[in-house]
């Protein structure tokens, strides 16, 4: 695969993987509707659960990283191994088809797509739900700060119900902080 960079690897694991657990899905779950099905899907391909996956199969001591981004941590940053993990799924599709990295994702995320008997609601949408039914403003969402170098920043976020609170989280995307603000919050109005 010479000249495919990482980036590009990056960009075309994230859409395999999401056509592998939407049809995993669609076959483990033949009566849900599609509502519950995205909110599963969208629960399975996370950067958190790829980074998770990655950890679990030993990506971190195959990373070949320089000196700068070991000094800095990239091997631990769940946003590097999350991106490694996705360039994988998408290398093993290039170079061995769609039904080795079917069975690489099936393996490797194993028992994350039957956990549960209901579809898992996203933070963001739940607090959402919440605002909407106690008559509230939508959540907003403020970036409060980015630290870090490129390869593992940490990313700080408001979560505000206009009226109601606000909490702050970190995290080393910017959509996981705001889900772990939306957590936070939501834990502080129920």
């Amino acid at each position: 695969m010479g000249g495919v960079n990482y980036e590009r690897l990056e960009f075309l694991g994230d859409r395999v993987l999401g056509l592998i657990v939407a049809q995993w899905l669609f076959e483990h779950f033949p009566d849900e509707p599609e509502g519950r099905l995205s909110r599963r899907l969208n629960a399975l391909v996370t950067g958190e659960v790829c980074a998770d996956v990655a950890r679990e199969i030993g990506v971190p001591a195959m990373l070949r990283l320089g000196k700068q981004a070991r000094d800095d941590g990239a091997v631990d940053s769940s946003n590097v191994l999350g991106d490694v993990m996705e360039a994988l799924i998408a290398a093993v599709s290039l170079e061995a088809g769609l039904d080795a990295a079917t069975a690489l994702v099936r393996r490797t995320w194993g028992n994350r797509v039957s956990v549960g008997d209901d579809a898992p609601r996203h933070p963001k949408s739940a607090i959402q739900e919440w605002a909407a039914a106690t008559g509230r403003k939508p959540p907003l969402y403020a970036l409060v700060s980015r630290t870090g170098p490129h390869h593992a920043p940490r990313f700080v976020v408001e979560a505000t119900v206009p009226g109601a609170g606000k909490a702050q989280a970190e995290g080393a995307t910017k959509q996981e902080a705001e889900t772990a603000a939306a957590v936070k919050l939501l834990a502080s109005l129920r």
